[in-house]
């Protein structure tokens, strides 16, 4: 298993606008086979910095996903999404592998 994190310097007065992006991506990647494990907003400290993590079974998972999406209706649309909110001005993209203990 390999994990996605995103840490995303965003616009904190475009914090609504980041949202709903974010809420466009969690079914987009359930829906090519990755696992959501949500995005974290600004709360308390920074107030521009937003993370995201989601896993897939292999890192070649996770490229089939990024090469589908390219392609993908939805996936453009939370692209364009983004672009015309300009609620993101950067992003970090980090691959890490998990330990868990159940």
């Amino acid at each position: 298993m390999i994990t996605c994190y995103l840490k995303y310097s965003i616009d904190p007065y475009k914090l609504e606008e980041f949202e709903n992006y974010a809420r466009l991506w969690i079914p987009l990647v359930q829906k090519y086979g990755g696992v959501h494990h949500g995005y974290f907003l600004p709360n308390e400290g920074a107030n521009n910095i937003a993370v995201a993590l989601f896993s897939f079974t292999s890192l070649s998972s996770y490229e089939n996903y990024r090469s589908i999406s390219v392609s993908d209706l939805d996936c453009q649309k939370a692209y364009d999404y983004a672009k015309l909110h300009k609620c993101i001005l950067s992003y970090e993209r980090n691959f890490m592998k998990p330990i868990m203990n159940f």
